[in-house]
């Protein structure tokens, strides 16, 4: 019995690096806050300076809201652009004070053509994250839960 203790001690210390080094890279699915459908897959690549950024992959249509794939609501140089390929998250950082918190970034809404201060939690052990455009003070914006893909 202490033997398989102590395996299961092992496993576990040398499992935890790889938990605690999980972050927001990835590829995401986007579920809409007021629909509930998802909207769109997201990929979040770490940037050679340690920022975040993401851009769409793939756009879907919710139920009697057809898209016409391109950003109608975007101004100047994106106007009329595609969706796909759109970059919506920008320089987004690890926060120092709160593991699995990243800040200080900018999220695009294609559907409004407008840009937010964002922060970004990793929730549900990595698995989702919790993503918060605001103005201003965070206590003035919406949030969504995007799922983790691969």
């Amino acid at each position: 019995m202490k033997l398989i203790k102590g395996v299961l001690g092992i496993v576990l210390f040398l499992s935890a690096p790889c938990i605690l080094a999980q972050d927001i890279a990835g590829k995401w699915k986007t579920i809409d806050d007021k629909s509930g459908f998802s909207r769109a897959d997201v990929l979040i690549t770490k940037n050679e300076n340690g920022t975040y950024s993401g851009k769409i992959l793939i756009i879907r249509p919710t139920p009697g809201k057809p898209t016409t794939g391109v950003c109608t609501e975007c101004k100047g140089d994106l106007k009329n652009k595609s969706l796909v390929g759109l970059q919506i998250i920008n320089n987004f950082i690890p926060n120092p004070k709160k593991e699995d918190e990243y800040i200080h970034g900018k999220v695009f809404d294609p559907l409004s053509g407008n840009s937010y201060k964002g922060k970004i939690k990793l929730i549900n052990g990595g698995n989702r994250i919790h993503l918060r455009g605001y103005i201003g003070t965070s206590l003035i914006g919406r949030s969504q839960i995007w799922i983790r893909i691969e």
